[in-house]
């Protein structure tokens, strides 16, 4: 659809006219086109976490994986519990000596690479025949939880896994994925006593057995629960000589400020996740190993509990692109915590659009969050700099120029819709604009399941209804009148504004 320019000004304030009593941000946003601007990879989208190893054998897992890797360019995936015995990886013989099977280690494996995505191993949990003791794990698939019984044995499990995946795919491409020694075990994912120190033996076996196979097998810990550990685990790593090859923890936005900064201070939610992870930046900077990567291997933004449901709706668009922009610079990956509501930590799911933390629900449903990954996959891969706490502006190679502004509200608050007003430098005179959103009424799917009825079983025929309903639709084309726009964005709304022009039309902007 082409629309004028007099006509986008009235597209974008329909939700919500200005009689609802927007606010207007202070001043126009100034934006040069031809500014200098510094890299902006992708790092919110190179990876997803997902439940546990045995569920990348479904079929939906598998057609979930296939529709998020339309939209994001994600490149790898992590889970929990390959070592569980529901992959059968690991048994003894009757005179105790270790038996292996990769079998469906490489049925899981093979799925990923076959979808375009490489395994993040999370090496998890214990083997039943291997464990020290049976502590079990309050999960519903009832994971493991204690330290091995014998390090050889450890050590041997761990050579050998390293080594089948090495003769399988080859170092080159195992090279290329991460291996995260554990998960949260500085809380009940983990039962050796004293907690740091039994984790710290647990990790520098496992580094090694991975280097004996190849140094070029990247490691790395400790996978920690807010934040937590980092400086101590480095510390570590470097008086014993272990090897490292990138950090990794986990945040939050809603953990609490004393789990996170074992402090009372007043930190907001939309500031949590990003705050820890300029705090373990720093730590790593201020390490003996100051170049070594951050992996932030869980995120999710707050879910505000059962009553609001926020991981469903609209807010997670907002909430997401607040995070880009605070923590672009502090860390190399992002992993947000999941990609799908294929998932049983809590039991078999019930029904769909529940609050779970995917990006699609049961039975394939996209949510908002779907929606708003796929409209910031198209910022570009240089930002350029301004001032505004609700405005990305970047450029792609080609030199079209992608803009996103939002306005976040937490669901236990209320707010307004938020004018913004962007001016352009060297642009082409009538520069074309082509317009995305996700907001209450394009990308929004729970309207339209309200008015379904809320089936916890829909058909797969109702599945694509409601698809085809939340679907945001064609973007809106117009052009830049006068070098400018404005905006009126609602409340959680989300906007991408893209202005493509070749390098003929750059020249004639000079």
């Amino acid at each position: 659809m082409r629309i004028s320019g007099a006509a986008l000004s009235w597209l974008l304030t329909a939700s919500c006219p200005v009689v609802c009593g927007a606010t207007t941000a202070p001043g126009p946003i100034e934006i040069d086109a031809r500014a200098p601007g510094t890299p902006f990879p992708h790092f919110w989208e190179q990876a997803f976490g997902s439940g546990r190893a045995i569920l990348a054998l479904r079929a939906s897992y598998r057609a979930d994986l296939r529709e998020l890797k339309k939209v994001a360019d994600f490149r790898y995936v992590r889970f929990h519990a390959i070592f569980h015995d529901e992959v059968g990886v690991y048994d003894e013989d009757s005179r105790g000596t270790p038996v292996y099977n990769f079998s469906y280690v490489d049925q899981i494996y093979d799925g990923l690479l076959e979808n375009g995505v490489r395994p993040f191993v999370e090496i998890s949990f214990m083997p039943k025949k291997l464990a020290a003791r049976q502590d079990v794990h309050p999960f519903w698939y009832r994971q493991i939880v204690s330290p091995p019984k014998d390090y050889a044995k450890w050590d041997g499990l761990i050579h050998a896994f390293a080594s089948h995946l090495v003769e399988r795919y080859g170092i080159d491409e195992v090279a290329q994925w991460y291996f995260e020694v554990w998960n949260e075990p500085n809380i009940d994912f983990w039962t050796g006593e004293p907690k740091q120190a039994s984790y710290f033996e647990l990790y520098d076996h496992t580094a090694r057995a991975l280097k004996a196979v190849s140094p070029r097998l990247r490691v790395g810990g400790p996978a920690t629960a807010a934040a937590d550990w980092v400086s101590a685990f480095l510390a570590h790593l470097a008086q014993d000589g272990v090897p490292v090859d990138f950090v990794s923890t986990h945040g939050y936005a809603d953990d609490t400020v004393e789990n996170l900064f074992h402090s009372q201070e007043d930190v907001p939610l939309d500031e949590r996740v990003c705050r820890a992870i300029g705090k373990v930046h720093a730590q790593i900077r201020h390490s003996a190993s100051p170049g070594l990567p951050l992996m932030w291997t869980e995120w999710n933004v707050p879910s505000f509990g059962e009553r609001y449901h926020a991981r469903d709706t609209i807010y997670v668009g907002a909430a997401l692109a607040e995070d880009i922009r605070q923590c672009d610079g502090l860390v190399d990956i992002m992993s947000y915590w999941t990609f799908d509501d294929v998932f049983e930590e809590n039991g078999v799911v019930r029904e769909p659009l529940n609050g779970a933390f995917g990006t699609i629900a049961a039975g394939g449903i996209k949510k908002p969050s779907y929606y708003a990954y796929a409209l910031l996959h198209r910022l570009g891969e240089t930002r350029l700099a301004n001032p505004a706490p609700n405005v990305l502006v970047t450029r792609r190679a080609d030199g079209t120029l992608v803009v996103a502004t939002w306005n976040v509200v937490d669901p236990d608050r209320s707010g307004e819709p938020r004018t913004v007003t962007l001016r352009f430098r060297n642009l082409p005179e009538a520069a074309p604009l082509i317009l995305r959103r996700v907001d209450a009424t394009h990308g929004n799917v729970l309207p339209a399941y309200a008015a379904m009825g809320s089936p916890p079983y829909p058909t797969p025929a109702q599945v694509q209804q409601l698809n085809r309903a939340s679907a945001p639709g064609a973007p809106e084309r117009s052009s830049v009148q006068h070098g400018e726009i404005r905006l009126t964005v609602p409340v959680n709304g989300l906007v991408v504004v893209e202005l493509p022009f070749n390098a003929a039309a750059r020249r004639s902007a000079r």
